[in-house]
């Protein structure tokens, strides 16, 4: 599918469709240039909202939260929506002391050691999962690995059931990734809600019956001497499933594709002429799953002589940000050995992701399986872009693998 590159003043950020159908490169070039601060205007009974495009600018933003705050919503969805009832409950969408606490505990449950084990069952699962399609022909590469490496891992981590995995991952892509024109804003609000009930009967059964799974350890924990309520755990499991899921899995679908069709790149990927922690990095700037987060303008403030008020929205551009050209030499080169490479996919600042370490170990051992089970790989057919105006990426991948047999011999020994 060839996609078109709009006026700039035609484009409305607000509109899932805006993603889909269009190439935007040219046009967030333009406002890096020229409209830094950039003002998107109100549109089909949206809100308008601020646009920041500059690399230094959005880590400048992320670190500031005396004057922008994510407590009324980190999304335009919420943002535009009046505000998240997740707000002062789930990370995300906390800021200050109980940001701070909450934060603590997350990383304590996602401590070096639980994610140490976590990480060897990620290697042996998606090495599995490579060998077998590099023997199978064609295959769709979203829906039958990349599918289910993420949503595996945060199961496994959450102590969701196996038999529960496949409702989830539909109700994740409903939520906030759908592929399907018919899906609008009321179904995904409900996929939503529908998360937040799962969890809802999950927590019930572990204040029952204790594992040693995060949930658990969640319902066990407590900030300045009051135990997490049932709502705090569910929103931050919410979260976790969300956040752990999509984005890897798109970015992994991303990799993929990109990889099929810059064949020099693979070649030194595949020869070993970079380093897997670089090119995982370079996989996340190109891919940038997380095309934007928001905050809300709590004190007067200036950028670039833009008067930015109390109450207004202002949003960050990861999409925009991990291409501009006073921070990347060459950023519209896909380049494995890229470094430095200061992207942004993660966020920055007091609400860096938490599981930036999980989705890392994914995509190297990824990368590293591709690399020992395939001589290369091709798109076969058309990848279908999902409809979002918060993540982008691609909901199918059909792709057939050539394997290197004596990598899998190798494997087999």
């Amino acid at each position: 599918m060839t996609m078109s590159t709009p006026a700039p003043d035609t484009v409305d950020l607000g509109d899932p469709d805006t993603f889909a159908d269009h190439d935007l490169d040219e046009f967030w070039r333009t406002v890096r240039d020229t409209a830094p601060v950039y003002w998107n205007p109100p549109a089909d009974g949206r809100g308008g909202f601020w646009v920041l495009s500059r690399h230094d600018d959005i880590m400048a933003t992320y670190r500031d939260d005396v004057n922008f705050t994510s407590e009324r919503g980190n999304v335009l969805v919420t943002l535009l929506g009046g505000g998240d009832a997740g707000a002062g409950r789930m990370l995300a969408v906390t800021d200050g002391h109980r940001h701070h606490e909450l934060r603590k505990i997350l990383q304590r449950v996602l401590s070096p050691r639980v994610l140490d084990e976590v990480a060897r069952a990620v290697r042996a699962g998606t090495r599995q999962l490579i060998r077998e399609a590099a023997g199978a022909g064609g295959l769709d590469f979203a829906g039958q690995i990349a599918g289910r490496i993420p949503m595996t891992t945060i199961s496994n981590l959450l102590g969701v059931p196996e038999e529960d995995r496949d409702y989830l991952l539909a109700r994740t892509k409903a939520a906030l990734s759908t592929d399907d024109e018919d899906i609008d804003e009321v179904d995904s609000e409900m996929a939503r809600n529908e998360l937040l009930m799962y969890f809802m009967d999950i927590v019930e059964e572990r204040r029952e019956s204790p594992g040693d799974d995060v949930i658990s350890m969640l319902i066990a924990s407590s900030i300045d001497g009051v135990p997490l309520s049932d709502e705090d755990v569910v929103l931050n499991c919410y979260s976790l499933i969300i956040g752990g899921d999509e984005t890897s899995r798109l970015t992994m679908i991303d990799c993929v594709r990109t990889l099929a069709s810059h064949p020099e790149q693979w070649r030194r990927l595949k020869h070993g002429e970079v380093a897997i922690d670089t090119a995982v990095d370079e996989v996340l700037r190109w891919a940038s799953p997380t095309m934007h987060f928001g905050r809300s303008v709590v004190r007067p403030a200036e950028l670039h002589g833009v008067r930015l008020r109390p109450g207004e929205i202002v949003t960050l551009w990861h999409a925009s940000g991990n291409r501009d050209e006073r921070i990347f030499d060459r950023p519209g080169e896909f380049d494995l050995g890229r470094t430095p490479n200061k992207h942004i996919a993660f966020g920055y600042g007091p609400h860096f992701c938490v599981g930036s370490f999980l989705a890392k170990v994914e995509i190297s051992e990824l990368l590293m399986a591709l690399r020992d089970f395939t001589t290369g790989f091709e798109q076969t057919g058309q990848a279908r872009p999902i409809r979002s105006n918060f993540l982008t990426g691609f909901s199918t991948l059909p792709v057939r693998f050539h394997p290197d047999h004596s990598g899998l011999k190798e494997a087999d020994r």
